[in-house]
Order: structure tokens, then sequence, then C-alpha cells
């Protein structure tokens, strides 16, 4: 059994992700997973898990965020 790379579980059906530049990493759930690798959003720190918004260099979860930081030309994709 593998180990989680996040909370320690040993797990009989853990997997393996491969980031570039990096080695493989071993979680037990898409939870652990998205707690390691997943950005916080600049503005309010929440994990950017889907498309967010990317301005200035920086990733935020939403459109608002980004304005909220001073990206006032952000717009949410729709």
């Amino acid at each position: 059994m593998a180990q989680c790379d996040v909370c320690g579980n040993q797990y009989d059906k853990a997997f393996e992700v491969t980031v570039p530049g990096e080695g493989p990493r071993t979680f037990d759930s898409f939870e652990c997973a998205i707690h390691a690798l997943a950005p916080p959003c600049e503005h309010c720190g929440v994990k950017v898990i889907g498309h967010g918004v990317e301005a200035n260099g920086s990733f935020y979860c939403c459109a608002h965020c980004a304005r909220m930081a001073g990206a006032t030309e952000a717009q949410d994709r729709a």
C-alpha cells in the first residue's frame, strides 16, 4: 500500500500525480491532492480548482477577487 504525502494514510487505491519539474506525489484522495497542488486565490485564499482567473502573474478564484486585488479588467469566463 502507498502512503499519502499529505495525510499519511496508507491506502490500497492511492494514486500518483506528476507535476512538470517535480517528482511524483502520492495521494489517497482528490481532497489531499487539491490541498497540496491547487494554488490559493491571491485575494481570499480559497483553493483554485476550476479555471479561475489569472491576472498580473497571480491566480484568483474569480474575477471579483482579481478586481479587488487591482486587476480592473478581469472578467469571469462564461
